[in-house]
């Protein structure tokens, strides 16, 4: 029902399995999130591929000091419900160890970088 948070869990169970890869099916949105997680550090590498008229993302997968970057992952706009947040009420996740990742105008953002544009727009997910 929800291919961003069927995205989120692929990439999460992934790590915990310690694999290098994930191959997922293309669309702009996951596209446009994927990015904005490598920007931050949360995966390692993104690249669009194309078999036989099927577009695919091949995920690279981060891991620090053994572990995978993308420990857990939250979904807090949902289908059913919507959380929007505007750029003076962005929090802090995990008291600063995890990130928040915001749909906005300008784009899909980081809290970060959405603090810094002075946008907000509808929350995600949180990373930690």
């Amino acid at each position: 029902m929800d291919p961003l948070a069927d995205t989120l869990i692929q990439i999460k169970n992934a790590g915990k399995i310690r694999k290098e890869t994930v191959v997922l099916p293309y669309s702009r949105f996951k596209h446009a999130v994927l990015t904005a997680l490598l920007k931050e550090g949360y995966i390692a590498s993104l690249e669009k591929k194309s078999r036989k008229q099927k577009k695919e993302l091949l995920i690279g997968l981060a891991y620090e000091q053994g572990k995978p970057r993308i420990e857990e992952v939250r979904r807090m706009s949902k289908p059913s419900r919507r959380q929007y947040a505007g750029a003076k009420n962005l929090w802090r996740v995990r008291q600063g160890y995890g990130d928040m990742f915001l749909s906005t105008p300008v784009g899909v953002l980081s809290a970060r970088e959405a603090k810094k544009k002075k946008v907000g727009g509808e929350v995600l997910f949180e990373v930690w």
